[in-house]
C-alpha cells in the first residue's frame, strides 16, 4: 500500500548511469578488509562492555537495559553478515564466507551463504508479489493496539520462541530456509533420521560451537551466568528492532519496480543508530540502488544523490514511519 504521504516516494525513476559519473561510482563500491575487520571488532567490544555492565552493576533496571542494547548489537552482526552475503564486508570471498559467518552470522543463528540464496531473491524481485520478503510488512497500516500487541509478542519472547522452532525445522531439513514469515514444508519422502541428523550438524552445529565458545569465554572469567542475558536478548529485543528495521525498509511502499519507491531510507539519530540502524544500515534505498556498495559508504552515495536533486531532501524517523504504520482504525 502506498501513503502519498511518505516523504521518501520519489517522482522518478534515476538511472545511476546518469546520476554518477564513473569515476564517482568506482570509489562507491571499494571494499576495505581493514574497515570489515575494525566492524567486526568493534561490535564485539561493544557486546563485551554490554556484558561488562552487567556484571559490574549488577541490578535489575541495569541487566534490562543490556538486555534492550544487546538487542541492538545483535542486529548490528545481522547487518555485517548481511554485507558478508553480498560480498561487500570483505574483498574475498572466502573471507565472507568464513571469518564473517563464523564471527556475525553463527552466534546469532545465521548462515551467510543460505541467506545469500534466499537475499538474492528479495533484492530481484523487491517491490512484486514475488519477494520472499514481503511477509515481513505486509498488510501495514495496522491499527495502533495490533501493532502494540505486536511489539510485546517480540518483546516477552513469543516470537522469539517461533523463530527459534522455524530455524530449528530448517536446519534439520522439515522447512525450507527463509528469513520471511511465510513456512513452506519440504517433502520428505525418502529422507531418513540420519539425514536429518547430518542437516543438524552442517546447519545448526556451528550455532551450538560458536554460542559454546562465546559461553565459555564467560565462564572462564567466572561470569559465566551472563550469557543469559545474551540469549534472553535474542529471544526478546532482537525480535523488536528486527520488526521495526522491516517496516521502515519496505513497509507501506507501493509494490512497484523502482526502487527510489519501494524502499525506503530513514533518518537515524543517536539512539536510532545504536538500537535500530547500526552500520548505516538505514540508508537502505541506496543499498538497493547499488547493493555493492559497502554500508559505509551509503551516507555518501545518500550525499550525492540528494545534492543532485534525485532524491527527497529529508527522510523519514522510525517513529513517524510506525505512526504511518499504524495508522489504520481499529
Amino acid at each position: 500500500m502506498a501513503l502519498s504521504s511518505d516523504p521518501t516516494l520519489a517522482p522518478k525513476p534515476v538511472r545511476l548511469a546518469d546520476a554518477l559519473s564513473p569515476a564517482e561510482r568506482r570509489a562507491l563500491v571499494q571494499k576495505s578488509n581493514l574497515w570489515g575487520a575494525w566492524a567486526i571488532a568493534s561490535t564485539w567490544l561493544s557486546i563485551a562492555a554490554l556484558l561488562a555492565v552487567a556484571v559490574l552493576l549488577p541490578h535489575p533496571l541495569i541487566w534490562l537495559l543490556c538486555v534492550v542494547f544487546l538487542g541492538g548489537r545483535q542486529l548490528a552482526l545481522a547487518v555485517l553478515a548481511h554485507e558478508a552475503a553480498h560480498g561487500t564486508l570483505f574483498r574475498s570471498r572466502s573471507l565472507n564466507d568464513g571469518l564473517a559467518d563464523w564471527l556475525t552470522a553463527r552466534p546469532i543463528w545465521q548462515d551467510v551463504r543460505r541467506y545469500r540464496e534466499h537475499h538474492r531473491q528479495h533484492h530481484r524481485h523487491t517491490g512484486t508479489v514475488q519477494d520472499p520478503d514481503l511477509s515481513l510488512h505486509r498488510g501495514l497500516p495496522v491499527s495502533k493496539a495490533s501493532l502494540r500487541r505486536k511489539f510485546l509478542r517480540d518483546a516477552f519472547g513469543l516470537t522469539g520462541l517461533k523463530l527459534a522452532f522455524g530455524l530449528l525445522m530448517m536446519d534439520l531439513g522439515y522447512f525450507r530456509y527463509t528469513v520471511a514469515a511465510d513456512v513452506q514444508r519440504l517433502p520428505q519422502e525418502g529422507r531418513r533420521p540420519l539425514d536429518r541428523v547430518v542437516d543438524g550438524l552442517w546447519h545448526f552445529g556451528p550455532v551450538v560451537l560458536s554460542n559454546g565458545l562465546i559461553y565459555a569465554a564467560l565462564a572462564m572469567a567466572g561470569v559465566g551466568w551472563v550469557y543469559g542475558l545474551w540469549v534472553l536478548a535474542w529471544f526478546t529485543s532482537f525480535p523488536v528492532v528486527l520488526r521495526i528495521r522491516s517496516i521502515a525498509e519496505h513497509g507501506l511502499c507501493p509494490q512497484v519496480p523502482d526502487m527510489l519507491q519501494n524502499t525506503r531510507t530513514t533518518h537515524a539519530g543517536w539512539l536510532a543508530r545504536l538500537l535500530v540502524a547500526p552500520m548505516q544500515v538505514n540508508f537502505h534505498r541506496e543499498h538497493h540502488l547499488m547493493a555493492a556498495v559497502p554500508c559505509y559508504r551509503l551516507k555518501a552515495l545518500n550525499r550525492m544523490l540528494r545534492e543532485r536533486g534525485l532524491v527527497p531532501q529529508r527522510d523519514p524517523t522510525y517513529l513517524e514511519v510506525l505512526r504511518l504504520a499504524s495508522a489504520a482504525q481499529a
